[in-house]
This record gives structure tokens, sequence and C-alpha cells, in this order.
């Protein structure tokens, strides 16, 4: 059994959180309440999904120099990471990933605290890295849930713009040739396909796509992305929804821009979502 079951979360590097709290309220997603990480000085907002959820990021204070993701929102808002779900404990991943001759690090340790009607909670979890040549072009994490019952409370998974869950993460690259031999090493050669100059990677049942900007608008079409955009960056997600009508209707009456793609995805485009590209797709 491969030790990455599949995309745990993704990141939404935010410069205002309450303002992004209101932005994503807005494009339909049910938020959990505001948590602050005890080990560094940044706090979330989460869209809470049955098995993967997409986190709004955000520093505490006005010096954000000398942390990651002041230094991301130095250049811009959006899509910063991702964190891969284990199979089995960080130390078990850990361990599988050194087998296959790759550097993870030790496990570190990261909690959140988070205010609920009942009181404090303090969800904690184990994070492991690759060292940035085993993972070229993303910024990345796996990360264990030590208390998942503290996550995935039933009120929190009810979207109003029938959101269900991760399918995609899109990857904006210069080149897709010079990642692919550390790619078929970390998932395996049979979960790295290539089409032309996309290569796109299943990690269980969603899918991670790199391909340069012209790929990406080409099998977009209409999709905005600045030719500017800085290489290589998260531009979009692909999320599951209930019925792609419904979900049109609902950005309809918030009066939220968004197109309709020839295969039928309702596209949002970055402006709308904290610099997040959004693709809804009936599934």
């Amino acid at each position: 059994m491969h030790p990455i079951a599949g995309i745990d979360h993704v990141i939404v590097g935010v410069r205002d959180l309450e303002a992004a709290r209101r932005t994503w309220s807005r494009l339909g997603f049910t938020l959990s309440p505001r948590g602050r990480h005890v080990e560094q000085p940044t706090a979330n907002y989460c869209v809470m999904f049955a098995s993967d959820y997409i986190e709004l990021l955000g520093m505490i204070g006005a010096d954000v120099s000398g942390h990651r993701l002041g230094d991301f929102l130095g250049f811009r808002e959006g899509l910063m990471g991702i964190a891969f779900a284990p199979l089995g404990s960080a130390e078990e991943a850990r361990a599988a990933l050194a087998e296959r001759g790759l550097h993870p690090s030790a496990p570190r340790a990261l909690s959140c605290k988070i205010e609920l009607p009942e009181g404090a909670a303090l969800p904690r979890f184990d994070l492991v890295s690759l060292p940035p040549d085993e993972t070229p072009g993303l910024d990345c994490v796996l990360c264990s849930h030590l208390t998942p019952e503290l996550m995935r409370r039933r009120e929190w998974l009810d979207h109003p713009n029938g959101a269900a869950g991760l399918e995609a993460v899109h990857v904006l690259v210069d080149n897709t040739a010079p990642l692919l031999p550390a790619y078929d090493r970390l998932f395996g050669i049979g979960q790295v396909t290539t089409t032309d100059a996309v290569a796109s990677i299943m990690i269980g049942h969603q899918r991670l796509v790199f391909s340069t900007i012209d790929d990406f608008q080409t099998m977009h079409p209409g999709s905005e992305v600045d030719r500017e955009f800085p290489l290589p960056g998260i531009v979009a997600l692909e999320i599951a929804v209930a019925r792609r009508d419904s979900t049109a209707a609902y950005l309809n009456e918030q009066q939220i821009a968004f197109s309709e793609l020839p295969d039928g995805a309702v596209a949002v485009p970055g402006r709308e979502a904290n610099g997040a590209i959004l693709f809804f797709r009936e599934g």
C-alpha cells in the first residue's frame, strides 16, 4: 500500500482572514469556527468536507516577515500549499517513504485552538515534510490527524452551494518534463500520466495536475489566468457538487461572477475567491 492515501487539505493564504471568511461564506461554503495555531503565528477558518477540506490561513499580528505564509503574501493571495493524507500514522508514513529512498522529516507537532459552543477544543496533528527536490513545484506536507473527531462536525459539512469535496488541484509550471522523475518516484510510475505537456497524478480518488499556463487555458477555455502568475504555483481547485445547476443558481443569487465551461463545469474566477480559481463539477 502507498503511504500517501490522498489529499487531506489545500491551503489558501489570505491577507485579511475575516474578510476571507465573508468571501467564502458568500461563495456558499460553511466555515468552521476560527482557529489559532499554538506553535506558529497563524489562524484559520476551514471549509470541511467528508474526507478533505480547504484551509483559509492568515497571519496574526503586523509583522509577517520570516514566515513562509508572510513571504507568500508578500507576492499574492491564493492557493499556496497542499497537505497529503498519510495511510496510517505520520511515523509509519515517514518510514515507508524512507524505504522508497526518499528523505522525509521526523514528525513534528501542530495544534490549533478553536472555540466551540461547548468550549475550547484543541485539534492536534503530526506533520512530515519532504525536501523541495522530492516534490518539485509544490509546497506540501503530510498531515496526520490525531483528533479527527474535532474537525468533522456534521453541521460543518453542509454547504449551501452543494460542494461535497475536492477532486483535483491544478499547479502551473514552466515545464512538466523535469518534474516527472520525482513524482514517478514518490507516487509510482503507474499513477503518473502525461498528455502532451500535462502531467496528471492520481492520489487516491483525487488528481494533482501540472501544466503550463497555455495548456491550462486550453483545458479550461475562458478561465482567467494572469500572464504574470508566479511559477510554480497552485492556481485552481476542482470541487465536486451534488447538482451543477443548483450551484450555478446559488452563485447567481449571490451575484458572484462565473462562467460555464464546455465540459459543463462552473468556473469562478480567482478575483472572487482570494486568488483561487474554483471549478465546480457535478460528481
